[in-house]
């Protein structure tokens, strides 16, 4: 079985891919430098399969040379990743460095120690303001943050690597991410959260108030409309991508949502709806370099990938309702 590298294996969505592939049969890897993702995840994923756990940083050359001489790696999952849209307008020098020169860095190590195979966790922000719905990946590519641009950047390195040195890659263009393990074993623990659901479902379960960000959207109901996969239908993504890699087939670029726009009203009345509780909202200070509204074509995911999304809203307000009833305050640091 293979051993695949997961850089950012203690944040969100890595921890749910590492347990994802352990419990596949494979050798994970997990790299983090634990400035924001979480050991403990990784200490509970330990019992699922064999897990190296890595302290690293994949700007630093160093860290990377150590790692790939210790270990061979046949594929590479880079989530590692600065991901908050208001703060890297705020400290656009964080992203860059992190994100994209991260990715170069990370790139070259995988050149030199001739791993072939990556995919890539990318955003929607890189499409920026939506020149028509549902976006898909033909839609012109400008960002209205730094995060997007970060990330934009990231890909085009991937690119060309690809282009000039022959690495085959899967980009994946991630939409809005909500949901928990459905065994309430691991979760979100991002504090604060940017994320919508997981604040509305906080919310509704008193752990902590839930402010509005949103800047006023022209939409049906004047708030933003996204679209939101849950993280486990995202991980069958990721393996899918992998076993698109392992057959030999060319690089892609490939949008991961739901195809299914929700307004910030929606998604807060579907909360209400699905908890049976009421709760009160709150105004907070307006997030930076948003846009209006966003949601994905997801054809090309259903063709290349066979991708087709089991899982509800309903389901992942379940899945998060079911993890911060366990771990209302998260991780240890």
């Amino acid at each position: 079985m293979q051993t695949i590298l997961v850089t950012g294996g203690g944040g969100y969505i890595g921890s749910h891919v590492v347990k994802r592939l352990l419990r596949e049969g494979y050798t994970v890897v997990a790299l983090d430098n634990f400035s924001r993702g979480f050991r403990e995840p990784l200490e509970i994923l330990k019992k699922y399969g064999e897990l190296h756990v890595v302290e690293g940083d994949v700007t630093k050359k160093e860290d990377l040379k150590k790692l790939f001489n210790k270990y061979k790696i046949d594929a590479l999952m880079h989530l590692a990743a600065l991901c908050s849209v208001d703060e890297s307008m705020k400290k656009p020098e964080l992203y860059l460095k992190n994100n994209s020169f991260g990715t170069l860095k990370l790139l070259e190590a995988m050149q030199d120690s001739r791993v072939e195979k990556l995919i890539f966790s990318s955003t929607c922000a890189v499409y920026g303001n939506a020149k028509y719905l549902p976006i898909d990946e033909a839609h012109p590519t400008k960002p209205e943050n730094t995060y997007g641009e970060s990330k934009l950047i990231a890909e085009r390195e991937i690119e060309k690597f690809g282009n000039l040195h022959g690495l085959k890659y899967v980009i994946l263009r991630y939409f809005n991410v909500c949901g928990a393990d459905s065994d309430g074993v691991i979760g979100d623990s991002k504090k604060p959260s940017e994320l919508l659901v997981q604040n509305a479902v906080r919310g509704a379960l008193h752990i902590e108030d839930f402010k509005i960000t949103y800047q006023k959207a022209d939409t049906k109901d004047g708030t933003p409309i996204r679209d939101y996969i849950d993280v486990e239908d995202l991980v069958e993504a990721h393996m899918e991508a992998l076993s698109y890699l392992n057959d030999d087939k060319p690089s892609e670029i490939i949008n991961l949502g739901n195809g299914i726009g929700w307004s910030v009203k929606e998604i807060i009345s579907a909360v209400k709806k699905e908890l049976g509780v009421d709760f009160k909202v709150s105004k907070g200070s307006e997030r930076k370099g948003e846009y209006g509204q966003v949601y994905a074509d997801i054809t090309k995911a259903k063709l290349s990938l066979h991708f087709n999304p089991q899982k509800t809203l309903a389901d992942s307000v379940k899945s998060l309702a079911k993890w911060y009833n366990r771990k209302p305050n998260g991780y240890k640091r």
